[in-house]
């Protein structure tokens, strides 16, 4: 017996020595970047299909290169241009459409989510030019189609530059600040419908169609900036809030040679979110939806004459959502995405608009749609046909036949096409895996080469307390909800433990998802270490599960997503390890207010939970996203009321933190002092942080390494 003995207890002592030496991830190392994947630069395939360009840096010394690769070898074959003395540092770039010049961008300011300006430049890729288009910080400069010309905007006007002869056309003069805005959306535009430019040359350079905006009677929004001068001052914007009026939005048409503007009667437009030339340089597609954001059309404008046709219509009972994956063919039939029958599906229509067939069917959704070869009738796209987790690449004929899945391992597979459609580099992760990219064959999907595996990272993680996502569905409210859960590494099925709930919930939105980890999964790795279970749901109103489990919240934002995180948290406090007294929940904005909602309604179930940026009130926010679920104030006061949560501050029986930053532009920080002033008056007592003139996503310096400090300190001292 004894001959057997220690061997035995040599073997647990290691077991454990090796248990012990796994080190915990650390707030400084996530914030710290000491987890960050090697990413592959942002690629764009060139038109000949068999190269593509890459924008690289240098930090030291600071530098900027665009280089040219070849698809087959992926190795450089030359660099396109250079940052140097006589070219600037440049951080973004966009070609011509004959690739014959680029537009490098310098000295970029960031406006709102995706509006910029700066010092732009053209360069001349044949005799090594460099042409400055303004000295002006101007914004969305693009290139005529034979790159001869310039088109921009500067103080809320467009103007047109001519390359070769150096000279500058002002199209538009009656821009104004707060009043008129030519080529550029407004905020709530910009957020919303998710685009800046809003102006495109057609396909011979003879035309540019653009929008005008009159935000004239659209209310004035004003935050307070601090900044690190004596006195702080107010910064000024238009935006409207839910009920409130919008900017009245209309179409031009500009021609170039004739250097005349022409008006275009849409009849009655309410918004105008898309525009889009058609392969034909005189046709133009106009995307307009009406107010409640249930009756879409698609029409063509004519150029020439003004005269507008409808091609299609799209209506719901709930709303209509607004997508990029219009795709005119030569003969300008389209491919158009929609949720008509219940799930995001694929469909083909002739160029006068008849339906001609549907593409892709099934009880699962389109999620991604990459393009059509028409030489091969190939179309390829996402899905999640193998599970609303995962997401794979296919493709298809315009038919509906012949369908191949082109990837092959379960997570999350994204694809970029060359322009040719013979190759395709696949972005893929999994919980367990961190981001690859492999350069794969397009007509079978066969692997080519490995680009970058990020093995390093996978080893150096070993070291460390990584518990798996346990992905899994919970029966509620008559829904199999997705569900994942991170248990500590040592956990005992005999012992009980907190649980912490992490959701966002928002419409169409999803976070229980088969990819790799980010900035909060480490976050919620650490607190797993620390003897936290962390359960995510997604409940009803979340995306990829079919049309109307998505709009089964319309009218009602945030009481079904309330009610599911509710029941969700009852029934995993049902398991024999998790610690009934014990529950909390968390998220940002949407989710922000989805965990206050959670602590007052459900404060029989939860005992904390953290807000940060949350929306406090729909009738604080903006018009198109708040009235594409609810309708407006007015039309639908109980809806905007009843899940306010500054509406019942004396359901507060738990520990509560709410943090904002006041220099947020999206979610006003008003949303908070609301919520802070309705507690007072209540007399409940709750933590809360302003982050000084940080923006949404509160961040820059050592701001968010402070806020996860303080959020999981909170968590300890209260869960």
């Amino acid at each position: 017996m004894r001959k057997h003995f220690f061997p035995l207890v040599l073997l647990f002592i290691s077991t454990t020595v090796l248990t012990a030496q796994k080190k915990q991830i650390t707030l400084e190392e996530i914030w710290g970047g000491a987890f960050r994947t090697e990413r592959m630069d942002a690629l764009r395939s060139m038109k000949d299909g068999d190269h593509y360009t890459v924008l690289s840096f240098n930090r030291n010394p600071r530098g900027s290169s665009l280089d040219k690769y070849d698809y087959q070898t992926l190795e450089k074959v030359e660099t396109l241009v250079a940052s140097s003395d006589e070219v600037p540092y440049f951080t973004s770039y966009e070609f011509s459409a004959d690739e014959s010049k680029l537009i490098l961008a310098t000295e970029i300011e960031p406006i709102f989510r995706r509006s910029r300006r700066g010092i732009y430049y053209v360069y001349d890729l044949a005799d090594k030019t460099l042409t400055k288009i303004s000295d002006n910080l101007i914004q969305e400069p693009e290139l005529s189609p034979d790159g001869s010309k310039v088109a921009y905007a500067y103080d809320n006007n467009l103007y047109l530059f001519d390359v070769e002869g150096g000279e500058t056309v002002q199209v538009t003069i009656d821009g104004k600040k707060g009043s008129i805005i030519n080529g550029i959306t407004d905020w709530v535009y910009e957020e919303e419908f998710s685009f800046v430019q809003a102006f495109e040359w057609n396909a011979d350079g003879s035309k540019i169609a653009f929008l005008k905006f009159d935000e004239t009677n659209v209310p004035h929004f004003s935050m307070d900036i601090y900044g690190q001068d004596l006195y702080p001052f107010q910064y000024e914007f238009k935006y409207p809030k839910a009920g409130e009026e919008n900017a009245i939005v209309s179409l031009h048409m500009y021609d170039v040679a004739a250097g005349s503007i022409s008006d275009i009667d849409l009849g009655d437009p309410y918004y105008i979110p898309r525009i889009k030339w058609m392969n034909h340089p005189d046709q133009l597609s106009v995307q307009t939806i009406n107010r409640h954001q249930n009756h879409l059309k698609l029409q063509r404008v004519n150029a020439n004459d003004g005269s507008v046709s409808l091609l299609l219509e799209e209506k719901d009972k709930a709303y209509v959502d607004i997508h990029d994956n219009l795709t005119f063919l030569k003969n300008d039939s389209f491919i158009w995405t929609s949720e008509r029958d219940g799930f995001n599906h694929l469909y083909l229509y002739d160029q006068k608009g008849n339906l001609k067939n549907q593409i892709t069917k099934g009880p699962w959704e389109v999620t991604a749609y990459y393009g059509f070869d028409e030489k091969k009738d190939r179309i390829y796209y996402q899905s999640v046909e193998n599970g609303s987790i995962n997401r794979d690449v296919y493709s298809i004929s315009s038919s509906g036949k012949k369908k191949k899945r082109l990837t092959e391992r379960e997570g999350t597979n994204m694809a970029d096409f060359s322009a040719d459609y013979t190759y395709f580099i696949n972005t893929y992760s999994s919980a367990n895996t961190p981001w690859q990219y492999t350069l794969h064959r397009a007509s079978d999907g066969k692997l080519l080469k490995e680009i970058i595996d990020n093995q390093q990272l996978k080893e150096k993680l070993d070291g460390y307390e990584v518990a798996p996502k346990e992905f899994s569905t919970i029966s509620i409210n008559g829904n199999d909800l997705n569900m994942y859960m991170i248990k500590p590494v040592d956990f005992d099925p005999n012992k009980k433990y907190p649980l912490f709930m992490f959701q966002y919930s928002g419409p169409g939105s999803q976070q229980v998802a088969n990819r790799w980890m980010g900035s909060n999964d480490y976050w919620h790795q650490m607190l797993a270490s620390e003897g936290y279970i962390i359960a995510c749901v997604d409940g009803r109103g979340t995306g990829f599960k079919g049309r109307d489990f998505k709009k089964v919240t319309y009218l009602n934002l945030v009481k079904y997503e309330t009610e599911d995180q509710i029941a969700a948290a009852k029934k995993l406090s049902e398991l024999p390890y998790i610690d009934e007294e014990r529950t909390g929940i968390w998220g940002w904005s949407f989710g922000g207010h989805m965990s206050t909602n959670c602590l007052l309604k459900g404060n029989d179930t939860f005992e904390m939970a953290i807000a940060v940026a949350p929306v406090t009130s729909w009738r604080f926010y903006d018009t198109i996203y708040t009235e594409r679920f609810m309708r407006t104030p007015q039309e639908n006061p109980e809806g905007y009321d009843n899940e306010s949560p500054f509406n019942y501050p004396e359901l507060l029986k738990g520990k509560y933190l709410l943090v904002h930053g006041s220099g947020d532009d999206n979610v006003h920080v008003q949303n908070t002092m609301r919520m802070i002033d309705a507690l007072v008056q209540a007399n409940k007592q709750f933590d809360w942080a302003i982050y000084p003139d940080r923006n949404h996503g509160i961040y820059g310096g050592n701001t968010r390494l402070h806020l996860y400090t303080m959020m999981t300190n909170f968590v300890k001292e209260n869960l």
